[in-house]
Formats: C-alpha cells, structure tokens, sequence
C-alpha cells in the first residue's frame, strides 16, 4: 500500500492525479459562464475600435448619399444653376404667348402652327421671333419649348 502512495505523488510531494481533477473541474466552470458574463468581460482593442468607426461612417456615407438626400457642392451648385434657369424660363414662356397674341396675322399664323409635326414646333416659334424676348437678339430655345407648351394648352 505504501508503494501505490509512492507512485501517486511527484518528487513535490503533490498528487499528480488530482492536479489533472481540478482543471477538469476549472474546463467544466468556464463552459458554464453565460453569454451575458463573456460579452462583458470582452473588451474591445484600439485596432477593432478604430475599424469599426471607419466602417460606420463608410456604412453613414453610403446610406447619405444613396437614400439620403445628399449631395456634393458640385451636385447642389448643378441643381441649383438647373432650378434658376428653370425658374426664369417659367417667367419668360408667357411673355412668347403675349408676343404671339399681338402679332397681326396670329389667325393664319395658328393655322400654320397646328399643321407643323410636334417636333419642329418650337422652331416654328423661333423662326416667327415670339421666344425673342426684349432686348435679346436671339431666341431662347427653352422659352420656345415652354411656349409651345402654353400655346397648345390655349388652342386646342
């Protein structure tokens, strides 16, 4: 019996056999710990934090600029040029009707106006001088478009 005690013990004086029980026992605990107890003893690096910021705003970025409504200075100074000129445009097309309404022969003129092709209809009212607005020596082809727009909706 006093070998079998022997054989048990290491040069320490230690029993070998039960050190290899208690990391058993230490394995089965830490599979015990929750998942709640795991996230709160993780702790997040320098290098996953800085990661992670990147990608949000990369993530913000994407989102903004696709669904968001933004834009670049460039963009807004486009749209913006492209609101102006449409604005001024709007002001201008009744000032082609009014022209149109004082010309003398505006009879025959309507006549020949609704035989043009759809097509060539705001060249029609470029060549008879109506989209030339005062003090302009030549006319606008965005202000003819409108006109014949307002031209149309008047004669049907």
């Amino acid at each position: 019996m006093e070998q079998d005690k022997v054989s048990k013990l290491s040069d320490a004086g230690k029993n070998v056999w039960d050190e290899d029980g208690d990391r058993s026992k230490k394995v089965e605990q830490e599979k015990k710990i929750s998942y709640r107890q795991k996230w709160n003893k993780a702790r997040a690096t320098k290098k996953v934090v800085f990661w992670a910021i990147i990608g949000a705003i990369v993530l913000t970025m994407i989102v903004g600029f696709n669904w968001g409504g933004w834009v670049t200075g460039g963009t807004a100074q486009k749209m913006g040029k492209t609101m102006a000129q449409d604005a001024v445009v709007q002001r201008l097309a009744p000032i082609c009707v009014v022209q149109f309404n004082q010309d003398p022969e505006k009879a025959q003129k309507l006549i020949e106006f609704n035989e043009v092709k759809k097509h060539e209809r705001d060249d029609y009212v470029r060549d008879q001088g109506w989209a030339t607005m005062p003090g302009e020596a030549d006319p606008d082809r965005m202000v003819a478009d409108a006109c014949v727009k307002q031209l149309v909706q008047l004669n049907p």
